[in-house]
């Protein structure tokens, strides 16, 4: 079995802000890099990361040098491990969004809703589990660290648990979180869910 950590980007000053997406030039935070250098030296249990794999986007990248760093491994940047595409909604602030009768139902019913001009989160979810296998593949009985956003660990946990995609708002993946799971032969084991 292959051991996967999902780790989320460190915190950046869009946070709670507006719907980031695949905004460009968004940075960790001061916050973001102090919580991920702490997040670093928590994974010193695990005695030899495999890979250190991350989403195209600056804050996922900053965030997987700091981790592969300490390790002497490069990072791998991997599309499948993007962040959600929002589509015409990337950039809106929440408030915003929150006049749009289409935001409330999109966020209640996110297995038959889409954002208008992006993705469905059944296509994020089969791009980041299809990630995932390819992980399994080419580490086998290894660890490896991918380095991603909110809703797509949240995607592959849901998969990974048997759980309804519109559940998704019920998993809680703070900045600089990990989530751990097993794949491999049989069914994924999670062992762990937004921890620190």
């Amino acid at each position: 079995m292959t051991r996967v950590l999902l780790i989320r980007h460190g915190e950046t000053d869009s946070l709670g802000q507006f719907l980031a997406g695949r905004t460009s030039g968004i940075q960790l935070n001061e916050d973001g890099r102090r919580h991920v250098n702490k997040l670093r030296e928590s994974l010193r249990g695990y005695e030899e990361l495999a890979a250190v794999v991350s989403s195209p986007m600056e804050r996922t990248t900053e965030t997987a040098e700091i981790l592969a760093y300490a390790r002497g491994l490069d990072i791998e940047i991997d599309s499948r491990f993007n962040e959600f595409d929002f589509g015409e909604w990337t950039g809106k602030t929440f408030a915003e969004l929150s006049r749009h009768a289409l935001w409330g139902e999109y966020n209640r019913y996110r297995s038959i809703h889409r954002a208008p001009g992006g993705e469905s989160l059944i296509e994020v979810q089969g791009r980041a589990w299809k990630g995932v296998q390819a992980m399994s593949n080419g580490f086998p009985d290894a660890t490896v660290v991918i380095v991603s956003h909110a809703d797509v660990i949240r995607s592959v946990l849901m998969l990974a648990l048997g759980m309804p995609l519109d559940n998704l708002l019920r998993l809680d993946i703070p900045p600089a979180s990990v989530s751990e799971i097993s794949v491999g032969m049989g069914e994924p084991i999670v062992h762990r869910i937004g921890s620190f």
